[in-house]
């Protein structure tokens, strides 16, 4: 007898129908799973015999074939335990095959017959309801699957449960959604003190969602400046809401099943590998670029990154995706991210002051900076200097303006270009391109003029030419302008530096 349970694999954020087939048949006792099973995969027979030991029974004594179909598609995680232990069940009879039919199961199950947690419930919930199955997961990630809609969940703490519960003895009850978690919590630009052009830098940044790069002296609040910048960004919509909750629950970081609101704030640390950044490893899972989509990536110690590393956010930063390549298959995730990123201006970090400078200066900063390569510069929308803070600008009262304000101002910028590019492809100023970038951010007479000027004296690059028109976009949205005007490309200008020839 074959017994059949659907399941799924994850290609990104892609899930592929994946049948789980078991045949129970008269031989040489084995237990063998076949299909193009990963480590965790080939292991879960061990998990799958001591779980049914567990409540019980005992496999028969005879040949177990189980087939992970389609047998050329490359099977990897622990979520096929379930589905495999449910099948077997069937062919053995415990449980009614037919009924089996109608769900989609997923989970890893442990020694004691406990189903435990797997990542990508929410796609495989999303899956069964296009499929109009219902969906069978672990109890924990009830609340995460039932953010899929119409679909049935059946979230199960253990074998046993689930046995009683399709034998009709104890029903499980259905779960509910979980809360959408709360914005995030961080600090306020009123403890920024002095820094008026970095912080108007970071309104810009925000309103258009661009990229910005912090270069100063070591303690002049770049950090901090960066750490404010979720509290003046507005609340993910819902669709968006569920995009980034769909990477986070590939990557198994939904917490307790709640929608993400706040939009992603990721800081890895300088030493990070470019899986780590981009995804990949040996079972691929999104990389730190990908659990920032449509929030922020924020890169302190610029320099002190693997040139490699950073210049493999090149493509992402362009296209807004991130493919990682394997020789039977390729990933692609979402990566549409505003990259923030701060450096010193040296290595000794005192560039600007002579009493503290190294005797390498200015030798040592042109060394330092020309770490991060001119291509990689091109693509970040604003520069600024900030500069250093000196106790009589700590002893200062706190600014009158703080987040709270901020974030209306950039709130009603994000309004505007949601209401201008609805239906157009682009969700902010930082995305437009190509004919839409010329019908909304075309500059007036004297804009053209001062940009023609500057583009031949600075040298600019037809990207960094795009990026100075997508930020005085920006700047015109900020003064509530129609159109984009001279003193909208002067300060677009003044933002822009040329990169550096390495």
């Amino acid at each position: 007898m074959v017994s059949i349970v659907s399941t799924v694999a994850y290609l990104g954020l892609e899930a592929r129908s994946v049948e789980t087939q078991v045949q129970v048949a008269a031989g040489v006792p084995a237990f063998v799973v076949v299909g193009l099973p990963d480590k965790a995969v080939a292991e879960s027979r061990e998990r799958v015999r001591a779980a049914i030991a567990a409540i019980g029974l005992a496999l028969p004594p005879k040949r177990i074939t189980v087939n992970l179909s389609p047998a050329d598609l490359p099977k990897e995680g622990s979520h096929y335990d379930l589905p495999i232990a449910l099948a077997l069940l069937g062919a053995m009879g415990v449980i009614d095959a037919e009924t089996l039919s109608s769900y989609l199961v997923v989970g890893e199950l442990g020694l004691d017959g406990r189903v435990a947690n797997s990542s990508g419930v929410l796609l495989a919930a999303i899956h069964a309801a296009e499929r109009g199955l219902g969906l069978v997961c672990p109890a924990a990630q009830g609340p995460e699957a039932a953010w899929a809609g119409e679909v049935e969940v059946i979230a199960a703490p253990d074998l046993l449960s689930l046995l009683n519960h399709f034998k009709g003895s104890r029903a499980l009850p259905p779960p509910e959604p979980g809360m959408v978690s709360d914005p995030r919590s961080g600090p306020d630009l009123r403890q920024v003190k002095g820094q008026e052009s970095a912080k108007r830098a970071l309104e810009i940044a925000a309103s258009g969602g661009h990229n910005l790069l912090m270069i100063g002296p070591p303690g002049a609040g770049k950090s901090l400046m960066a750490a404010c910048l979720p509290g003046i960004l507005p609340d993910l919509t819902p669709a968006e809401a569920l995009e980034v909750s769909m990477v986070a629950s590939v990557a198994g970081e939904l917490a307790d099943g709640r929608l993400v609101r706040a939009r992603p704030f990721r800081s890895p640390h300088h030493s990070a590998s470019m899986a780590a950044l981009t995804g990949g490893g040996l079972k691929v899972r999104p990389g730190e670029v990908s659990l920032a989509h449509l929030g922020v990536l924020f890169l302190d110690e610029l320099p002190e990154f693997q040139r490699a590393v950073l210049d493999s956010l090149r493509q992402p930063l362009e296209t807004g995706t991130v493919t990682v390549a394997r020789a039977n298959a390729h990933v692609t995730f979402p990566a549409r991210v505003q990259l923030v990123a701060a450096m010193n201006p040296c290595r000794c970090g005192h560039l600007g002051d002579p009493a503290l400078a190294c005797a390498r200066a200015p030798r040592c900063a042109a060394d330092y900076q020309a770490k991060v390569s001119g291509p990689m510069l091109d693509r970040i929308d604003l520069h600024v200097e900030v500069q250093p803070v000196s106790a009589a600008d700590l002893l200062l009262p706190a600014p009158a303006e703080g987040s709270a304000e901020v974030a209306a101002r950039v709130a009603e910028a994000r309004a505007i270009q949601t209401d201008r590019y609805t239906g157009k492809g682009a969700r902010t100023n930082a995305e437009i391109d190509g004919d839409l970038l010329e019908a909304v951010a075309t500059p007036d007479e004297p804009g053209r003029a001062l940009l023609a000027q500057a583009a031949e004296a600075m040298r600019l690059s037809a990207r960094g030419y795009t990026r100075i028109l997508r930020v005085a976009r920006t700047i015109a949205d900020l003064a509530g302008s129609e159109g984009v005007g001279r003193v909208h490309v002067a300060e677009a200008l003044s933002y822009r530096r040329q990169a550096p020839r390495n």
